[in-house]
This record gives structure tokens, C-alpha cells and sequence, in this order.
């Protein structure tokens, strides 16, 4: 059996964000009721719409958030209960995460020798001999040459920049690595190359990695497993083999949809309006609002999670039948949507 390497458990995040008057503050709600398991060297995929508490979910796996109500264990010991300094060295040593963009991520003014090599001076890691000896290591285990040591970030081409990010993160050997849309400031012929040395760096090293993106096809061909969010509650865990036809959300369906692969097009399955705002969730199920298949017992409760397999599962009160498929979900959903009246002529 695999080791879970971090757990949350019934983890809140809720922000104070100021509004209207001076002495105004609504509550976010950024992250409700999280419960997850990262075994060693699996990958979870993440996926959502912008806003849905994402990034908010990586930052509390890396111990860089504080949940609000929760608990959080890493390598078998609750996070917060540590006292700071041996949580920076646990979380420092054995987690790294990648950012987005490369081209902020990175110090513009140090040579990729120095941003490699920081970590390691940070940790002490050996001496300063071999602190040399690994940054030549990791260079050529994210296939930078040796040439551009010497070079800074703004010399490099935008691919360059991200695989010296990774470099960096993999400096002190984690056992975790959080990618929080590592590809969406990349070039598209770029992309791909930076998932693929990310997966081959997650097989050759044994990582666990949690990737991030709003992407919920490419999230299904780098993922073992893979967590919907919606408005900062997880609400489906499924193997990533499932999504295509036996997803049981009706929010994982349309944003499988609205991703459609080019070898097997399909429409997009329509919502009715945007998603609600965070200080003001709605009561229930947060998706009710513009899932077609809700009814008024969406609205009095959150569905219980429920069991559809090893390891899938499902917070839904009308959750889409098993083995359905997504072409035929799209056509149901299109003819129950509702009919916008028509413009009038001028």
C-alpha cells in the first residue's frame, strides 16, 4: 500500500476582506470543508475555474497557509502543531512548489548558478563543493545547459525560465512538488515539453505531484487522480481514466466539455450565469445555481460525499448516471436549459 505523504482533514480557509465602509468586512469563504489524501508518488490533478479555490488548496498542502479550522498532517504529524522553526525545516526540505510564472518566480538580478544554488546555502546542504557539483546535477536533470549558468533569468526564453524553476524546487530532493499552472505563461509549443520533463522527472524521482490547472484535459493526462473544485469545496474525486464517461459531478462533465480534445469535438454543456460570489456563497450546493439539474433539495443542504468505486467519490444530490456520456450529456442539458427571450428591434 502507498504512504500518504500529507492529509487534510475537514480544512477551512476563510479570509476578512474589507468592503463598503471603513469598519465593513465580509468573510471570503476561500477553502470549505477540504478533505484530501497525497499518497507518495501519485499524482492528484486540481482542476476549476479561476476563483475556485485552487491555489488556496496548494498553499495549504505546502504548509504556506494556515487553515482557519482543520487539520493538516505532513510526513505523519499535524503541521500546526509544530513549532515554527522545525515546520519551516519539514515543509522547506520535503516540499516545493512551482509558480506560475517563471518570469516573476525568479530573482531577475541573480545568475541561474546562484538561484539553484541559494537552497542548498539556506539548508547547508554539504559543502560548498558539492553545493557546485548539484547545481551542474540539476541543470542537466531539466536538460539546461551548461552554458547558461552564468546567465540571468531575462536571458533566457520563457521554457529556459520555468525548467530553472523546477531545478530550483527539486534542489533539496522534496518528496512533494506542488505545480500551480505551470504551463498557462508559457508559449503552446512550449508546453507540452515542460509537462512531459515533469512527468518524466515524477517517474525518475518517485514525487508526488500536485498539479494545478483550469485545463481539465490536460489535468487528466498528467493526473492518477483527479479533485473537482467548485466555489472552495472538492466536490469529486475520481481516477483520471473516469472523467470522460463516468464522472458523476455534473460541474466535472462541463468542464470536461468545455475542454473537448480535437480528435472527439463536442459543444459545451451550458450553465446559466456565473459563479457566485465567495462572501456569499449559496445555501446548499454551491452549484445549484447553474446546474441544470437542480432542484429545491439542492438548495436546503451540502450533499453528503458518496461512494462510486475505488477511490471515486461525489457530493451530489442528481449526480449524472453512470456511463453516460458526455456527447449525450451535452444534448439533455442543452434541451432543459432555458430559452433567452428574444431581442427586441429597434
Amino acid at each position: 500500500m502507498t504512504t500518504a505523504l500529507v492529509e487534510l482533514d475537514d480544512v477551512h480557509v476563510v479570509h476578512r476582506a474589507r468592503s463598503g465602509g471603513l469598519f465593513s468586512r465580509d468573510h471570503v469563504y476561500a477553502l470549505t470543508a477540504a478533505s484530501l489524501t497525497v499518497a507518495r508518488g501519485e499524482t492528484v490533478g486540481v482542476v476549476g475555474e479561476s476563483g475556485c479555490g485552487k491555489s488556496t488548496l496548494a498553499r495549504v498542502l505546502l504548509g504556506v497557509q494556515r487553515p482557519t479550522r482543520g487539520t493538516v498532517t505532513f510526513l505523519g504529524t499535524d503541521l500546526w502543531t509544530m513549532r515554527p522553526a522545525p515546520r519551516r525545516t519539514a515543509i522547506g526540505t520535503h516540499a516545493a512548489m512551482i509558480f506560475q510564472d517563471p518570469s516573476t518566480a525568479l530573482n531577475r538580478r541573480l545568475p541561474v548558478r546562484r538561484i539553484l544554488r541559494d537552497p542548498l546555502d539556506v539548508h547547508h546542504r554539504g559543502t560548498p563543493a558539492r553545493r557546485e557539483d548539484r547545481v551542474r546535477e540539476l541543470m542537466s536533470l531539466v536538460g539546461l545547459p551548461a552554458a547558461l549558468a552564468d546567465g540571468l533569468p531575462g536571458q533566457l526564453s520563457g521554457g529556459q525560465r520555468q525548467r530553472v524553476a523546477i531545478a530550483r524546487a527539486l534542489a533539496l530532493e522534496p518528496d512533494l512538488l506542488v505545480a500551480d499552472e505551470p504551463t498557462s505563461a508559457l508559449d503552446v509549443s512550449v508546453r507540452a515539453q515542460i509537462l512531459n520533463l515533469l512527468l518524466d522527472l515524477k517517474e525518475r524521482l518517485g514525487l508526488a505531484l500536485v498539479f494545478v490547472s483550469h485545463d481539465i484535459q490536460t489535468v487528466r493526462r498528467m493526473s492518477d487522480r483527479v479533485v473537482t473544485m467548485y466555489l472552495g469545496r472538492i466536490v469529486e474525486e475520481s481516477p483520471a481514466a473516469e472523467i470522460p464517461d463516468r464522472a458523476r459531478h455534473p460541474y466535472t462533465r462541463a468542464l470536461f466539455s468545455a475542454t473537448p480534445g480535437l480528435l472527439d469535438p463536442i459543444d459545451p454543456i451550458p450553465l446559466a450565469g456565473p459563479v457566485p460570489s465567495a462572501t456569499r456563497p449559496p445555501s446548499g450546493c454551491p452549484f445549484r445555481t447553474r446546474c441544470w439539474k437542480a432542484d429545491e433539495t439542492c438548495a436546503d443542504a451540502m450533499p453528503e460525499a458518496r461512494m462510486a468505486g475505488a477511490g471515486h467519490r461525489f457530493r451530489c444530490f442528481h449526480p449524472v448516471d453512470e456511463g453516460q456520456s458526455t456527447h449525450d450529456l451535452v444534448a439533455r442539458a442543452a434541451a432543459t436549459a432555458p430559452v433567452p427571450p428574444p431581442r427586441e428591434q429597434p
